[in-house]
């Protein structure tokens, strides 16, 4: 059977087409992530204080639903995975960003994201932290010719966790979807031992 997708690579569409599928996919995205309550501060921040593992469950799902999509659609032939495109790997800025982006979502209580979801909702806090991310994308545009070297360093490539671990696809789909079952189930036990903290405490 011919692989028919990603359409795009197959020259199902063309690229004016391609951006009008990007911004209704991104209306729909930011559309569920308001439904699940991630246009709201609290919400995002009771993550990182263990008493609502709502964020960790909706985006492990949404993960899990992708990459099973992705590797059954490929296996029955509908998916040409060596089209798909995968961002490069630079180790060492990708750890700092992550880590700065950590403490910007505990610290401000919204990640890019969720940021224009509650920007777009008229949340002020929200539309706050979105004027200071546009301020960090000027400033790393400006200092960029200086650390330009660090940017770009500990080039991997478009690296996948199989390659990384000289793994099989399907077994590193089948241990994350395992990981995923488990993390569902501690995410139950901890909001659960938290509301009973939380109890004990205002009795």
């Amino acid at each position: 059977m011919d692989m028919i997708a990603p359409f795009f690579k197959y020259g199902a569409f063309g690229d004016e087409f391609s951006l009008v599928i990007a911004v209704l996919i991104g209306f729909g995205f930011g559309f569920f992530l308001e439904r699940a309550g991630f246009g709201h501060a609290p919400k995002l921040a009771a993550q990182f204080y263990l008493t609502d593992m709502t964020v960790f469950k909706v985006m492990f799902t949404a993960i899990v639903t992708a990459m099973l999509g992705a590797f059954y659609l490929s296996w029955v032939g509908l998916l040409d995975l060596e089209l798909v495109y995968l961002s490069p790997t630079y180790i060492w800025p990708q750890l700092v960003g992550g880590a700065f982006l950590g403490v910007g979502f505990v610290v401000g209580g919204y990640c890019p994201g969720t940021a224009v979801v509650g920007a777009s909702t008229g949340h002020f806090d929200a539309i706050l932290f979105l004027a200071g991310i546009v301020f960090g994308i000027f400033v790393f545009g400006e200092a960029y010719p200086l650390i330009e070297g660090f940017v770009n360093s500990g080039d991997l490539g478009e690296l996948t966790i199989a390659e990384a671990f000289t793994m099989r696809y399907g077994v590193v789909v089948l241990l994350v979807t395992l990981i995923a079952i488990g993390g569902f189930v501690g995410a139950e036990a901890v909001e659960k031992m938290m509301a009973t903290k939380k109890k004990e405490v205002a009795a």
